[in-house]
């Protein structure tokens, strides 16, 4: 049914436990996983060399974030037999840089975790989960915290 499998990860244990799922949904149906981390673009624009010196570290830090997340969602996939791809790529709106790359590598499923925030912090945070939700062209597969 499925032959690409969309899974972005953001280095949290909700995402770990998402690419976890997605792994083993993979291998009932043969299919590869894509994983995608999305980097926000440094957060401050200023002036002179501690600009530079801040968006190289800001970038840095951000890279090694997402090779660790990838690689432990490479790591899940390997211990089943899946097929992986992943990507670290840079965009202004993580929710947009999801929906891209689920186009462009021809995925048809989106299996992301959700945060679980409620009332004031979503409408104040924003969901990303509710955003590919509501903009996806396929079906989303959201790996939701469990209850306590």
């Amino acid at each position: 049914m499925f032959r690409k499998i969309l899974v972005p990860v953001d280095g949290s244990q909700l995402s770990q436990a998402a690419g976890e799922f997605a792994a083993d949904l993979a291998r009932q149906h043969g299919a590869q996983v894509i994983g995608v981390y999305v980097i926000d673009p440094f957060p401050y624009i200023g002036i002179g060399d501690a600009s530079a010196v801040g968006l190289q570290a800001y970038l840095a830090e951000a890279k090694a974030a997402a090779t660790q997340a990838l690689e432990a969602l490479r790591q899940a996939c390997e211990r089943r037999g899946v097929p992986f791809a992943g990507a670290t790529i840079e965009r202004n709106v993580v929710y947009e840089g999801i929906l891209e790359t689920c186009e462009a590598e021809g995925c048809d499923l989106i299996a992301m975790a959700s945060h679980g925030r409620k009332g004031v912090q979503a409408l104040i945070l924003g969901s990303v989960a509710q955003k590919v939700l509501t903009h996806a062209k396929v079906p989303v597969l959201v790996v939701k915290p469990a209850a306590t």
